[in-house]
C-alpha cells in the first residue's frame, strides 16, 4: 500500500480520502460517517479539513484525522476483507510513525543527522566545482545539478525529507553522498564529460543499492 499517514510536527495524521481509497468506500460516505459521529470523534481533538482538486478539477474537501480519530472511525466500518486489510495497514503505519517520532528525539538520531549535514556540506562543495566544470563544457543549465544530484541521493536512500528519515536511512544517505562526492572528483580529474560523470554516479549507486539491499527503482 501507499503511505497512509503523514507527519506534521510531532503528530501523525491521515485524511478521509485516504480512508475512502483504502477501504473502497465512497469518499462521500466516509465524510457522511465523520459528520454523523462528529461529537464522538472530536472527543479526540478538533477535526481539520483542507481543499484539494478532484479528478474532475473541482475543489474537494478532505477531512484530516489524527491517530485517535482515525482509529475510532475505522471501528465504525463494516469488516469486509478489504476494510480489515486496510485497518491492519493503517494501524501498522501509525505505530511505525509513532516509533519514528521517538527515534527522532534520541541522541543517536540527532548525532546521525548532524554528521549527515557535514557530509552534505562536503558534497555541496564538490557540486559547486562540478557546476563550474559543466559550464566550461557548454552546459546551459549547470545550476540544476544541485537538485539533480540531491534527488538521485534521496531516491537511492529511499527518503523524501531528510528530517523525516530514520537513522538507517540517514546512514545510507551519508554513504550515497560520499560515493557521489568521490565519483564527481574522479570524473573532473580524469576530464570526463559532465553528463558521463552523472551516469558514472548512477551506475556506482545502483551497485551500492544492490549490495546494500536498498529498495530503489531507477
Amino acid at each position: 500500500m501507499n503511505e497512509l499517514v503523514s507527519l506534521k510536527g510531532n503528530d501523525i495524521f491521515t485524511d478521509s480520502l485516504v480512508i475512502a481509497n483504502g477501504t473502497g468506500i465512497a469518499h462521500r460516505r466516509i465524510k457522511d460517517a465523520i459528520r454523523k459521529h462528529k461529537n464522538a470523534i472530536e472527543k479526540f481533538g478538533l477535526l481539520g479539513s483542507h481543499q484539494t482538486e478532484s479528478t474532475g478539477g473541482r475543489p474537494e474537501e478532505l477531512i484530516t484525522l489524527n491517530e485517535q480519530q482515525a482509529t475510532f472511525l475505522i471501528t465504525l466500518l463494516k469488516n469486509t476483507e478489504v476494510v480489515v486489510n486496510f485497518k491492519v495497514e493503517l494501524v501498522r503505519q501509525f505505530y511505525a510513525m509513532r516509533k519514528f517520532i521517538l527515534e527522532k528525539q534520541s541522541k543517536e538520531w540527532i548525532a546521525t543527522r548532524y554528521q549527515g549535514k557535514l557530509t552534505r556540506k562536503s558534497e555541496t562543495d564538490v557540486l559547486k566545482q562540478l557546476v563550474e566544470y559543466a559550464e566550461e563544457q557548454g552546459s546551459e543549465h549547470p545550476d540544476k545539478y544541485y537538485i539533480l544530484y540531491s534527488k538521485l541521493a534521496n531516491k537511492i536512500a529511499g527518503i523524501e525529507n531528510r528530517d523525516e528519515a530514520t537513522i538507517s536511512q540517514l546512514n545510507n544517505l551519508s554513504l550515497v553522498e560520499n560515493i557521489i562526492l568521490h565519483c564527481i572528483k574522479n570524473g573532473i580529474i580524469t576530464d570526463k564529460h559532465y553528463k558521463e560523470i552523472y551516469q558514472d554516479c548512477k551506475k556506482r549507486l545502483e551497485m551500492f543499492k544492490d549490495l546494500a539491499y536498498l529498495e530503489y527503482t531507477a
